[in-house]
């Protein structure tokens, strides 16, 4: 049974729904998510609008990411069962879903240290990146942009 049910980087809304489905499964216990919104500021600055771009072996490169966090997290006899992961691309407005990753273990503590570590290791290996314009105009890339 496929571990990675859902690896996805997309220009269209995102759903929390679609994600817990992509993990449910009748061998898990507990299922950790992580829901990441775009906020209205930013280190005390007002956040105007924002912007995400992605290199086009983003999706590889996420799966990979997935792949390790499953072999890493998985403790022997409680496996991590279930993993998905979907972040958006392209103009976002505040409020809106930027990325939801799930996990799903035999266990609450797999489902979390998996959930936990898939956000962080998104967030710092993925290539993605934000572009942020800011209410006085001034802009800022966060990440190294390659548009």
């Amino acid at each position: 049974m496929e571990e990675i049910t859902l690896a996805s980087v997309r220009d269209t809304p995102l759903s929390v729904d679609e994600v817990l489905a992509a993990v449910s499964d009748p061998r898990a216990g507990g299922t950790a998510v992580f829901i990441g919104t775009v906020r209205d500021h930013d280190h005390g600055r007002d956040v105007a609008a924002l912007s995400y771009t992605a290199h086009p072996t983003v999706e590889a490169k996420l799966r990979s990411v997935m792949e390790k966090v499953l072999a890493d997290t998985s403790a022997p006899g409680r496996p991590v069962v279930r993993m998905a992961a979907t972040h958006r691309v392209g103009d976002l407005e505040i409020g809106d879903l930027a990325v939801v990753v799930a996990a799903a273990a035999e266990h609450r503590q797999e489902a979390f240290a998996a959930c936990r570590r898939l956000i962080d290791d998104l967030k710092a290996q993925v290539p993605i990146w934000k572009q942020q314009a800011f209410g006085d105009g001034d802009g800022e890339w966060v990440g190294e942009p390659r548009p």
